[in-house]
């Protein structure tokens, strides 16, 4: 059977069981949407939830302990419009060590990041713009980058080593342009971020005598700039529904340097837990190791996921900045070439997943379902587990656009 005839008999397998059969009840037909073939019913955790009852209508496996892949966001999503709240902006500063004379700042310049993971050429451009405006055009020292917010790890715990660089550029509290540097990603983020912003200072006409390096703001330094990033709101919408990973790494640091023991993956993930419980969120199967969902440790419950979905929804100021932030079926984001047809095509709003052991899919149908589905493998069948998952929403939508 050729690719094509294999891939129609697949689709028309999907719509027939989307489809509603004549008499049979949710759960039923729920049960039969994600029965697939080549993933586990044993690896496949699912809920549907109503968001006028806040009722499971449908639950299978719903504690089962799974990696979660990229559904990880929402859990750092969640926390981080809790702990830092949606007009919550990353700055970058520049702190000088020396004084000005005349037109000449006569010391070195730093660069000081705090964990800005949107901080492009454009940021530095208005950092150097601001400094001319003080009349500064030359500078006797040198450009630093201050990258000291965070600690100096470059990746999260359980990840492979492929994923270094390939599927995060390596973390840092100063990082300019997604660390992309002179037509390649960078492995010293902070010095790069030096080096352009020098650069940058050139082209607003303040020249730079000494070479760029890395060190660390004085305590006494006078403040001659800063940047503020977009609000967490914006910053969200492009990690969610794009599924960034250095964008959800940075945010697990910044959790823990504002509302934690200091700007590390631990601490970020103290922070986590701390807001998923206090939420009351179940966190039995519950394990959180990175920002990103790359951790082959991670671990969430569609049952926790459910949850989370549900109070989020119950927050109207919560509810507001995640819906904005959630891919679109058939339209945006990572949905953008899934579910085109059918009931679930723009009604759909949710998060995906997918690393080599887990797919996932979580999210709302319109004003009326969350769900969540979490399936897992060595590997995972992604076609598959998509078909499933597809499926699962699809007959929810039908459901949603009948009422």
């Amino acid at each position: 059977m050729t690719s094509v005839r294999r891939g129609l008999v697949a689709a028309l397998a999907a719509l027939a069981l989307a489809a509603p059969a004549q008499g049979a009840s949710l759960p039923i037909r729920l049960g039969k949407a994600i029965a697939v073939p080549h993933v586990a019913r044993s690896a496949t955790g699912a809920v549907a939830v109503d968001l006028l009852t806040g009722k499971t209508l449908f639950a299978q496996n719903a504690n089962r302990s799974l990696a979660p892949a990229s559904n990880e966001k929402l859990a750092v999503s969640f926390a981080a419009l809790r702990a830092l709240g949606p007009g919550y902006r990353f700055r970058t500063d520049v702190v000088g060590k020396g004084r000005q004379d005349g037109r000449v700042w006569v010391g070195n310049l730093v660069l000081k990041g705090y964990g800005d993971p949107t901080l492009d050429s454009k940021g530095l451009g208005r950092l150097a713009a601001q400094l001319r405006a003080q009349g500064i055009r030359e500078v006797t020292g040198r450009v630093l980058g201050d990258e000291s917010w965070f600690d100096g790890v470059r990746t999260a715990p359980g990840w492979k080593s492929s994923f270094y660089v390939t599927e995060s550029a390596p973390l840092s509290a100063l990082v300019v342009d997604g660390d992309w540097y002179e037509h390649h990603v960078a492995t010293k983020p902070a010095l790069a971020a030096a080096g352009r912003f020098r650069q940058v200072l050139r082209t607003h006409g303040i020249v730079v005598d000494g070479p760029v390096g890395t060190g660390v703001a004085s305590e006494n330094g006078i403040l001659l700039a800063e940047v503020r990033s977009q609000p967490l709101q914006t910053v969200l919408r492009f990690m969610d529904r794009d599924s960034d990973n250095f964008t959800a790494e940075a945010l697990l640091k910044e959790l823990g340097a504002e509302a934690g023991a200091g700007g590390t993956t631990a601490a970020g993930v103290e922070v986590v837990v701390r807001e998923l419980t206090a939420a009351g969120i179940p966190m039995t199967g519950v394990r959180i190791i990175d920002g990103s969902g790359l951790s082959q440790s991670d671990r969430l419950t569609a049952r926790a996921l459910g949850a989370l979905l549900l109070a989020v929804w119950r927050d109207p100021h919560l509810r507001s900045v995640l819906w904005r932030a959630l891919p679109i079926a058939g339209k945006n984001g990572t949905l953008a070439h899934r579910l085109k047809k059918g009931p679930a095509h723009g009604l759909v709003r949710a998060k995906t997943g997918t690393t080599d052991l887990a797919s996932a899919l979580s999210g709302y149908v319109g004003e009326r379902f969350a769900f969540a589905v979490l399936e897992n493998g060595r590997p995972v069948s992604w076609t598959w587990a998509r078909t499933a998952q597809d499926r699962f929403a699809t007959v929810l939508a039908s459901v949603a656009a009948a009422a």
